[in-house]
């Protein structure tokens, strides 16, 4: 009867604190509200599942965010290990987003297609959550600003991301205090390849007294394969439910994917491989 006791959950809680609320776990969660914010269009059983998999990929870019904004705190600190742990810890996030298109990957083009109209100009190009992801990564843009004019509050957020360092501008900063010979100034223009980049990650992976620079850079290059797989299963999702067909917000659909899943993020730390 004591292991009885012991082992079965506690029904009995204090309510005072919100009265008719539910349950602690259900206050703390906003569990009434998150699973109020699913409003499907059409009648199509395939929207559900089409709207909960983008409000979880939407959670995750948030989730990620703070990952990575952690890793620069902790880069501009000196703090490689608290920089690593950080970046490890995003990778995880980042095997839930990839895997997430695995709920929309066997979508029909018939099943698609009886609820796209309803998306009418909707289009996950548009979030900001994966536009500032892209200004960490260095994909920075300006003209996408012009999405959010009518925003003011998201619009003043992501010009100041696409103003602040990059993840990698932090990463080469700190390379630079090492003593490597590398440029690092925030640019608001997207990332191109340096040789100097190359040769300063040349030297990480082949001089000793970088060794735990070299594990940044595999860090590093563990969240770069892991933005081209999410790219890569975007594209195959997209290919699979809806084929060549322009994207509801007026991209060129498969095109602009496919272009965009070729593009190496880090660019020097996958060409440095060619002469180590």
């Amino acid at each position: 009867m004591g292991h009885d006791a012991v082992s079965t959950p506690n029904l009995s809680f204090g309510r005072e604190e919100e009265p008719g609320s539910g349950t602690p776990y259900a206050r703390y969660v906003r569990l009434e509200e998150l699973h109020s914010l699913q409003h499907p269009r059409s009648k199509v059983p395939a929207e559900l599942s089409f709207i909960i998999t983008t409000q979880v990929m939407e959670l995750l870019f948030d989730l990620l965010r703070h990952e990575w904004t952690l890793a620069q705190q902790a880069l501009r600190e000196d703090e490689v290990p608290a920089a690593l742990a950080a970046l490890r810890r995003g990778t995880h996030v980042q095997d839930v987003l990839v895997n997430s298109w695995d709920l929309l990957a066997t979508m029909t083009p018939r099943e698609f297609g009886s609820f796209r109209e309803v998306l009418g100009e909707a289009s996950g190009f548009q979030s900001s959550a994966f536009l500032r992801l892209e200004f960490l990564l260095g994909n920075k843009s300006e003209h996408l600003l012009r999405m959010y004019e009518e925003v003011p509050a998201t619009h003043q957020e992501l010009a100041g991301a696409l103003r602040a360092p990059s993840l990698y501008d932090d990463v080469l900063a700190l390379l630079a205090r090492r003593g490597l010979a590398v440029p690092h100034e925030p640019s608001a223009q997207r990332y191109q390849p340096l040789p100097q980049v190359q040769e300063a990650w040349h030297r990480v992976y082949t001089e000793p007294a970088y060794a735990d620079l070299a594990g940044l850079g595999e860090a590093l290059l563990d969240a770069a394969e892991r933005v081209t797989r999410w790219r890569q299963k975007h594209y195959s999702a997209v290919k699979r439910s809806m084929g060549d067909k322009p994207g509801t917000g007026g991209s060129s659909g498969l095109t602009w994917l496919k272009r965009s899943a070729e593009q190496d993020v880090f660019p020097e730390l996958w060409t440095v491989r060619n002469e180590l």
